[in-house]
């Protein structure tokens, strides 16, 4: 199967296959067909299967068929932090060249009126996470009443770090004619009892075995006392060609002490101190080798 056989609009087939994609991931040729149709739609899909694609390629070619002249924001898409968002957004933005279409990306920690700007000046395409959504939906510099689609990316985490009221909160604002996809790492009865509230008649795609973790990653212990467990975390970001490393720490003293020991051995770490949806700081740094924090 290839995208063109998806009978994608053309100048997507193009993006694509300018970006070297020619053959469409199971998650997407299972789930584009089934999005192209109409349907609301609950897909099991694990990181790295090429979700993004799956949910971004139809809703464009669905705004592309029906275009609203000024761009006023028609697809909205929830992600539980700011580093998947700006991923997502990245993504968007190579999809839709040539196209038109208008994303805008809107996430907390960053300047609020510059976002405020950007959606002023129309957006077809939204990609944000849900707590600054809501800033913007109190202050009356965002409308959702043209919505026609919305995209949960990650549900299981954004349900897993709290974001149930404000989810709940940003439904009583969406027009209740709409198509809703959700798309889960993971399944399970808190999901399923929670997308009765956001689904209609949905189609479950199940790419994975149910739960299955990412067989691609492999998991190491090691056992160490207490007080070489600095030495040895050292030696293995010295030693070891990691290309990513993240590093939690219990408490934010304990991570400013690690930091300053990793920077005498000139392995220099950025702090940086994350605080969840649950008010609970989470104190951890990041080397200079890491892109980013999850949480």
């Amino acid at each position: 199967m290839s995208f063109v056989s998806l009978n994608l609009t053309p100048v997507l087939v193009a993006n694509l296959q300018t970006l070297g994609f020619d053959k469409p991931t199971q998650v997407q040729s299972q789930a584009i067909p089934e999005i192209l149709a109409g349907r609301d739609l609950m897909a099991g899909a694990r990181t790295g299967s090429g979700k993004t694609a799956a949910y971004a390629l139809p809703l464009m070619h669905m705004l592309l068929s029906s275009p609203a002249g000024t761009p006023k924001l028609r697809s909205l898409i929830l992600v539980p932090t700011r580093e998947l968002a700006q991923q997502v957004y990245n993504n968007l933005l190579s999809y839709s060249q040539n196209t038109g279409l208008k994303s805008s990306l809107v996430y907390g920690g960053a300047p609020f009126e510059s976002q405020q700007k950007a959606l002023a000046a129309g957006v077809d395409i939204l990609v944000t996470t849900p707590g600054r959504l809501l800033d913007h939906l109190r202050k009356g510099t965002l409308s959702l009443a043209n919505n026609r689609f919305l995209v949960l990316d990650e549900a299981d985490r954004m349900l897993d770090m709290g974001f149930r009221d404000e989810i709940r909160g940003i439904l009583r604002q969406l027009p209740k004619s709409r198509q809703t996809l959700l798309f889960s790492a993971t399944f399970d009865d808190h999901i399923f009892r929670f997308s009765k509230s956001l689904l209609s008649n949905p189609i479950l795609l199940e790419v994975d075995k149910r739960n299955s973790g990412n067989q691609d990653i492999e998991q190491q212990v090691y056992e160490v006392d207490d007080d070489r467990k600095t030495a040895l975390l050292c030696h293995l970001l010295t030693h070891k060609a990691w290309p990513q490393v993240l590093i939690f720490s219990r408490t934010r003293q304990s991570a400013d002490t690690l930091a300053k020991v990793l920077a005498d051995k000139s392995i220099k770490p950025k702090p940086f101190m994350a605080i969840c949806p649950r008010k609970a700081a989470i104190p951890c740094w990041q080397s200079s080798k890491i892109a980013s924090c999850r949480r």
